[in-house]
């Protein structure tokens, strides 16, 4: 019976808590990459950036996919 089942808040949502991590890991990535001279290291922080981008856009459609389907269930 879904009567009894408890509802998920944002708070609860681990995938809101990845994302809110990410987003802070990819303010830090770009901080690193304009605080940055040497080109070795430059190059390391546009790696960086764009992992964390990539990770981001991922988790971004995990969630999407999630409420998606908590919508058809509905």
């Amino acid at each position: 019976m879904s009567i009894f089942r408890k509802k998920k808040t944002k708070k609860d949502d681990p995938l809101l808590f990845e994302l809110a991590k990410t987003k802070l890991e990819l303010e830090t990535a770009y901080s690193n990459f304009e605080n940055v001279t040497d080109p070795d290291l430059i190059d390391c922080s546009i790696y960086e950036v764009n992992a964390v981008q990539q990770r981001y856009k991922y988790l971004l459609r995990q969630l999407k996919s999630d409420e998606t389907e908590a919508l058809v269930q509905l």
